[in-house]
């Protein structure tokens, strides 16, 4: 049995239009879903109960996090393959026996991820390197563009063939149920961010293979739950990255990783200045993006 979880924070018609397009491209084998909602005042939760019944439904009286609510239905689970999948996406034929099948045929897998499409059609990135300071370092100052190093190369993911790789992103997560009892849930020290990551580190620690199966198709739209937020979300970001490297590499890594990214900040505010000379159409973005930098340099300190 597949048990599929979607954790969701005012996102009733995304949330409507996922759970639809599962039961319009059912797995093969047996399936159960929950949602879990995390506080939302947009009806998700009446709208499921009333138009999905037999969805099982968890109600948090307040948003406790993207990893606490997939661990509070992870508990309750009755399947042996475990699905973590937003609210944002939409599952394609065949999408979810797909990832199903690769488990069952390769034993050394412990978790696998789909083919993240944008709504356009094109290829989305769902699946990375495992981090490293050099690796973050190279990211944050867009060297990728000179050689691939923080990504893994694009040509890559044009094949048709499943590839192992380091990290899954969250969208769309299948692992097995005895990989989690293992190697335990999601971390719920990250509140939204870098919990993937910090799992997908352990399973592979643990002896397991993660593979991106591109037989799988599911489209994701992409931040509609964390764009409510912006800001407290960028901060949450770098602050599960910090906790990441604080856990794994030690505390000297996360001091290093800090300076990092305040060295990033700074040169960005720098540059803010140029903004104004742009149109007006990436103007607003680009200074949304310098007020989210200035708060990072603020909030760093006591990450």
């Amino acid at each position: 049995m597949i048990s599929i979880i979607i954790v969701s924070w005012n996102t009733a018609w995304f949330l409507e239009n996922c759970l639809a397009s599962i039961l319009a491209n059912p797995p093969t084998s047996s399936f159960e879903i929950w949602v879990v909602d995390n506080a939302s005042t947009d009806e998700s939760f009446r709208m499921v109960r009333e138009k999905f019944p037999l969805v099982n439904l968890i109600e948090n009286r307040e948003n406790v996090g993207f990893a606490r609510a997939n661990n509070q239905a992870i508990q309750r689970c009755a399947g042996n393959y475990i699905l973590l999948l937003n609210p944002d996406t939409l599952v394609k034929s065949g999408a979810l026996q797909a990832l199903v099948n690769f488990l069952d045929q390769h034993p050394e897998a412990g978790a696998v991820g789909a083919r993240i499409l944008n709504p356009d059609g094109s290829l989305q990135t769902a699946s990375h390197p495992r981090p490293t300071l050099s690796r973050e370092l190279w990211r944050l100052f867009h060297l990728d563009a000179l050689f691939p190093y923080a990504e893994y190369p694009p040509t890559k993911w044009k094949t048709n063939r499943p590839q192992e790789v380091d990290v899954l992103i969250g969208a769309c997560l299948l692992l097995r149920k005895e990989v989690l009892d293992q190697v335990g849930f999601l971390d719920e020290d990250h509140f939204m961010y870098s919990e993937e990551v910090d799992l997908c580190y352990r399973i592979q620690r643990a002896g397991w293979c993660l593979f991106w199966v591109p037989q799988s198709e599911v489209v994701h739209f992409g931040g509609q739950s964390t764009k409510q937020v912006p800001t407290e979300m960028f901060l949450s970001l770098y602050q599960g990255k910090i906790k990441y490297f604080r856990k794994h590499n030690g505390w000297s890594a996360a001091q290093i990783y800090k300076l990092i990214l305040m060295i990033a900040a700074l040169s960005r505010l720098i540059l803010a200045p140029f903004v104004f000379f742009e149109h007006s159409s990436g103007r607003h973005k680009h200074l949304t993006l310098v007020d989210h930098y200035r708060r990072l340099v603020l909030a760093l300190p006591k990450m």
